[in-house]
């Protein structure tokens, strides 16, 4: 039987470094999650893009911003309630959802390190093995449609984030169903709200900022998340047999 419970309150500082610790020691793999990540996302994109001419439309669209806010928003407006856009947003969500699973990897990854054990690229491919992809799309899916209706609020989404920061980690390791994990998560949360939200705030602006400052450096940045709340996790959360 897993059990859950909280040791002496770690440092920020602490979970940061590890985090980094386990992201340093697996730069090869974070190359290889963006590589194949973005080389299927893009080509889905553009392929999508070639079907139903979005790109061009939203071009068009953009126009209308010298016209003022007003006249912007109802072209905007137009544009998405084609069945076009519909048609190319349910590509693009699609393929969004059947890649999460490759983030789950990275737990099977990190805790290979702790256990001194040899790593593999095949690793990288553990949540498309057998049930775990449905398990992890399905959770995803469930995610994702909350998320983008809560993102319109910004707050909402990003409370919805940190509410669900360590729901696949748990799936993953102690096999919870979704709703036991939302639960423990909000647990963790009473006792560690400071450091899981500067932690996350960390992940975030580190993730993207690699491509901003650096573009290709965003390869390696981009999969960083999964070692902060790897680093969150094994810091909040003690499993025993």
């Amino acid at each position: 039987m897993m059990q859950n419970k909280y040791p002496q309150k770690p440092g920020i500082d602490f979970i940061l470094k590890q985090a980094f610790f386990y992201w340093n020691k697996t730069l090869v793999f974070q190359l290889m999650f963006s590589i194949f990540y973005f080389g299927i996302f893009l080509t889905v994109f553009f392929a999508a893009d070639l079907k139903y001419n979005i790109l061009s439309q939203y071009m068009e669209t953009s126009k209308y911003l010298k016209d003022g806010m007003q006249a912007y928003a109802a072209q905007y407006t137009k544009m998405i309630s084609t069945p076009e856009f519909q048609n190319f947003s349910l590509m693009i969500v699609g393929t969004m959802i059947f890649l999460y699973p490759l983030n789950i990897g990275f737990y099977q990854i990190y805790r290979k390190i702790d256990l001194k054990e040899k790593l593999e690229l095949g690793d990288l491919l553990v949540g498309y093995n057998g049930l775990n992809f449905f398990k992890y799309i399905g959770y995803y899916i469930f995610w994702f449609f909350i998320y983008i209706n809560a993102a319109q609020t910004i707050i909402l989404g990003i409370v919805w984030v940190i509410a669900t920061v360590f729901v696949a980690p748990l799936m993953f390791f102690t096999n919870k169903r979704i709703f036991e994990s939302i639960s423990l998560n909000f647990k963790a949360l009473r006792m560690y709200f400071l450091e899981i939200t500067v932690c996350v705030i960390v992940a975030f602006l580190f993730k993207y900022l690699g491509f901003a400052l650096f573009f290709i450096g965003g390869l390696f940045t981009f999969p960083f998340w999964n070692a902060m709340i790897y680093s969150l996790y094994k810091t909040v959360f003690s499993e025993k047999s």
